[in-house]
């Protein structure tokens, strides 16, 4: 390993590898398919917050280990906490963390790209959209199943509404099927769709391209750019969310999902 490229890795759930001015920060919980539990959220934030005030990190990378960039919240954490008296308080906890991160990815000072080496869904695939680009790899799949699972994507939706549109948004939101890394750069979810093994070198590129730009122009850039498109709660959506997830239909749907059957929704509901 060269001077320049340097491996951090903290308890082995985010691991950090610097490429000169860029840092390379990725998700590293293949066994869940980089599910986002608590411990993922706090540890990424933590190499988020390093990377906004160091003068040596010019541009961020974010990608995945093994074939999944990120499968959203952990739902197998979600089910296993549902029925104790903390549930509800815990709910609200999770789903404001993943807000909190996607708000610090938006109002990072410093461009962030996203390498999406495999599929992309629900809370890892707004990740994804709160990346100023993102390249992605021709078999990944980007999908936001959530009301699949008795769950509503509140996070997520100003983003996806913003870069897809409302007609597209609306397909992907209420049918919860996932679209193709060429569909999605189509609706203008995506920059880049190249063959696998080029994903990370490709998000690389991008990132240093962006590194002889003017720092404090970048930021203002992407402070004028969120403007723009208006200002997000994304607090709030996070409250709603979080208060649809403890309900009985979202209990049953994620009990569902972690025992690989068809949710049995309630009669009228």
């Amino acid at each position: 390993m060269s001077e320049n490229e340097n491996a951090i890795r903290i308890n082995g759930f985010v691991e950090r590898t610097d490429h000169g001015p860029v840092t390379v920060l990725t998700l590293n919980r293949p066994e869940r398919r980089n599910a986002l539990a608590r411990v993922v959220i706090d540890q990424l934030g933590d190499f988020l917050a390093r990377a906004a005030v160091e003068p040596g990190v010019r541009a961020v990378v974010i990608t995945g280990a093994g074939p999944v960039f990120c499968a959203g919240m952990d739902l197998k954490d979600a089910a296993a906490n549902a029925d104790t008296p903390e549930a509800e308080k815990q709910a609200v906890d999770d789903v404001q963390a993943i807000a909190d991160l996607i708000q610090q990815v938006h109002r990072l000072p410093k461009p962030v790209v996203a390498a999406l080496n495999g599929d992309a869904y629900a809370g890892g695939a707004g990740l994804a959209l709160a990346c100023d680009l993102v390249v992605a790899a021709e078999h990944a799949r980007i999908g936001f199943p959530e009301v699949r699972r008795g769950l509503v994507a509140a996070v997520v939706l100003h983003d996806l509404v913003r870069q897809a549109g409302e007609r597209r948004a609306r397909e992907l939101l209420l049918t919860g099927a996932p679209i193709v890394a060429a569909t999605a750069e189509r609706w203008g979810l995506v920059n880049r769709v190249v063959p696998a093994d080029q994903c990370l070198s490709t998000a690389l590129d991008l990132a240093r391209g962006l590194v002889g730009s003017g720092p404090k122009a970048i930021a203002t850039t992407k402070h004028l750019l969120d403007e723009a498109g208006g200002p997000a709660d994304l607090r709030g959506a996070a409250a709603v969310s979080a208060a649809v997830r403890v309900s009985e239909e979202a209990q049953e749907g994620m009990r569902a999902f972690v025992e690989q059957r068809a949710p049995r929704w309630a009669e009228g509901a």
